[in-house]
């Protein structure tokens, strides 16, 4: 079980940063000219292309993972943990974007903030996943194995995953970030 929780937790972590790194990278900052508008709208704009690759990773997960009627109850625990992970995350990569002024401090302090965070949040997400896992037979275990290893392997050493479907899997939108 250690092996598939540091799995879980490394892919968390790996889902957590490709989804908001992107964002925060992307972002292209306001000239001084610009209105205040505009600099809402495309932080809008950004909150709204994370939510979607939130949810195409939950969906693609959902259905590369088979799960079942049965399942559903432990997999909206998971995938609501995953949007709440979001959530938390885009505030605060919103805050530390906005942030212009400060100390070196108060940097680092807003960077451990965001480490910490994400922590907490893979913590969260391995201890919603663990029921859902739990209730699997021995081949959808050995499905999410693989995927969540595959998943660390490819994301976080290559940025988004470019998710191998099984015959039949509908992971199209996976990789689209």
């Amino acid at each position: 079980m250690k092996k598939i929780s540091l799995t879980l937790t490394l892919a968390a972590l790996a889902l957590s940063a490709s989804a908001f790194a992107q964002t925060s990278t992307s972002a292209q900052p306001a000239s001084a000219a610009a209105p205040a508008a505009a600099s809402a709208q495309q932080a809008t704009q950004h909150a709204a292309r994370r939510e979607a690759r939130i949810e195409e990773r939950i969906a693609y997960l959902h259905s590369h993972l088979k799960i079942t009627q049965a399942q559903e109850p432990q997999w909206k625990t998971f995938a609501d943990t995953m949007r709440e992970n979001g959530e938390t995350m885009g505030h605060l990569y919103r805050e530390r974007m906005a942030s212009k002024s400060g100390t070196a401090v108060d940097d680092m302090k807003q960077y451990a903030e965001i480490a910490q965070a994400n922590a907490d949040g893979a913590k969260k997400l391995a201890d919603a996943f663990e029921p859902l896992y739990t209730s699997f037979p021995a081949d959808q275990k050995a499905l999410a194995d693989s995927t969540f290893n595959n998943w660390r392997h490819t994301e976080h050493h290559h940025g988004p995953a470019k998710h191998k479907a099984a015959p039949g899997a509908a992971a199209s939108g996976a990789a689209a970030n």
